[in-house]
């Protein structure tokens, strides 16, 4: 890719960008959110023109202009934001993408094949909407590699996977161009892209910054390149040091509680005892699929439980995991995605109907507050990176003083800084009297953020002793104590 330039409005989200992927490598491609790593895919997979620049594929040069196209040149791209249909099943979602022919039995069977030969087994007959978000991205890769592409692109594939699974497909990948194959790797996982890639480019405000062997590289030198003269990914908001007292009131109870699976077969939580405190945060660490979902969506008020008590103080905030399919509707203003959910006291709600004026001025209020990039109360949801989408959601959330806070993967796909923030939202929210609980399938975010810890396996929910190590808690999470 030769000079690659992209505005959108008055945002230019790529500035001559040049970028080159060669034959058998794994290229990561970083920087902040907003700073155009998607934005550089999405043109070489067809989505977006761009308004300069030129494209090339095995040194010719190509008009790329829709996915179909780029599929023919070889390309796949998973996304970071699932692109499938809920309603249709994994076996239907395939043949969509790949244009096979819907004879239901074998149909069935190739996909199976191509999942199986790849490593990243899931069910054909399988309605998506029922499946956890791990199955979901899972389903989006099996996609990709069923155009037989020669190029995948991968957006920030490992956001919502447990280690263990973020470890397979990346030995997945790689075994991909071992093969013969080419990919990029957008992550904001450093660690990941040390790891994993043989060479890194740096994007910076639609501009390439850097771009050279990983051989060399530290977390620390690639975060000072993503973010120049602004703090590095090790100088994070101070952790609270204050304790929680011991006679602060208890804002979350639960005793003996049994949560459904959200599939309506089976029982995710069984059992389930637990108190949390205001002032405190409370982390989950859990393998995907092991009821840490239903847990925090029984607290948050989105399932119902089928035996036990749930005692939950109110308002509370709740912070989902996909804020693009539950968090915002992107198809909505920015405004509209904050009265999404008003009470009858928000300011903008006088004698049962809004007062649009009051919901854009509180609106621009929250961009300002919460450091959201956006041009004015009234853009799209939908317009903006994950990140300042992520930021939305959260101020929404929280300005509403909840006094009790459900947060899932509250990171997922965020870069330093925007973690950093989020991260800082939710230490405030305690500190200012909230209790929190929080899920991620990352564990060194839930170590960082957590007073206490619980761990949900096979079902049961159990607290973590103080002092445990990371090995221990991994063990704990897979087995449950037993």
């Amino acid at each position: 890719m030769r000079g690659i330039a992209k505005h959108f409005g008055s945002v230019q989200a790529l500035r001559g960008a040049d970028f080159t992927l060669a034959s058998g490598e794994l290229h990561a491609l970083l920087g902040e959110n907003g700073a155009g790593k998607t934005t550089l895919m999405q043109v070489a997979f067809g989505l977006l023109r761009p308004d300069a620049g030129e494209v090339l594929v095995g040194g010719v040069p190509r008009v790329v202009t829709s996915p179909r196209v780029a599929r023919r040149l070889g390309i796949g791209m998973v996304h970071q934001h699932f692109t499938s249909v809920p309603a249709l099943t994994v076996a239907e979602n395939v043949a969509l993408a790949v244009g096979w022919p819907v004879a239901p039995q074998a149909l069935r069977a190739r996909v199976r094949a191509v999942a199986e030969r790849f490593g990243l087994p899931v069910d054909p007959g399988a309605r998506v909407a029922g499946l956890s978000v791990a199955l979901k991205q899972r389903l989006e890769i099996v996609k990709a590699l069923a155009t037989d592409a020669r190029i995948l692109l991968l957006d920030e594939p490992t956001a919502v996977l447990a280690p263990g699974e973020a470890d397979e497909l990346l030995r997945v990948v790689r075994a991909f161009t071992q093969a013969g194959g080419s990919a990029v790797l957008i992550t904001h996982k450093l660690d990941e892209a040390l790891g994993a890639a043989d060479r890194v480019t740096v994007l910076r405000q639609g501009s390439v910054v850097f771009t050279g062997a990983v051989a060399g590289q530290t977390p620390a030198s690639l975060a000072r390149a993503m973010i120049a003269d602004r703090s590095s990914e090790g100088e994070g908001p101070a952790r609270p040091t204050t304790q929680v007292p011991v006679d602060a009131p208890v804002l979350v109870r639960l005793d003996d509680l049994e949560v459904p699976r959200e599939s309506g077969y089976g029982i995710a939580v069984r059992r389930a005892t637990l108190g949390i405190r205001a002032g405190e945060i409370v982390g989950v660490a859990a393998v995907e699929g092991n009821g840490q979902r239903e847990l925090l969506r029984a607290v948050a008020g989105r399932l119902q439980p089928l035996r036990g008590r749930r005692d939950v103080a109110g308002p509370v905030a709740f912070i989902p995991e996909d804020r693009t399919t539950e968090g915002l509707i992107p198809s909505l203003s920015l405004t509209e995605n904050i009265v999404l959910g008003s009470r009858h006291d928000d300011p903008w709600i006088r004698r049962g109907r809004v007062d649009w004026k009051v919901a854009r001025g509180r609106t621009a209020a929250l961009l300002r507050e919460y450091d959201v990039s956006a041009p004015g109360p009234d853009v799209p949801a939908g317009s903006l990176s994950g990140g300042n989408q992520q930021k939305i959601v959260l101020g929404r959330e929280l300005s509403r003083q909840p006094r009790v806070v459900v947060a899932e993967n509250p990171t997922r796909g965020l870069d330093l800084r925007a973690t950093d923030a989020i991260h800082a939202r939710l230490r405030t929210a305690a500190a200012n009297g909230s209790a929190v609980l929080m899920y991620s399938s990352d564990l060194d975010e839930v170590l960082a953020l957590a007073g206490r810890l619980l761990v949900a396996a096979r079902g049961s929910i159990s607290e973590v002793p103080a002092g445990a190590t990371r090995a221990e808690i991994g063990e704990l999470m897979v087995t449950g104590g037993r």
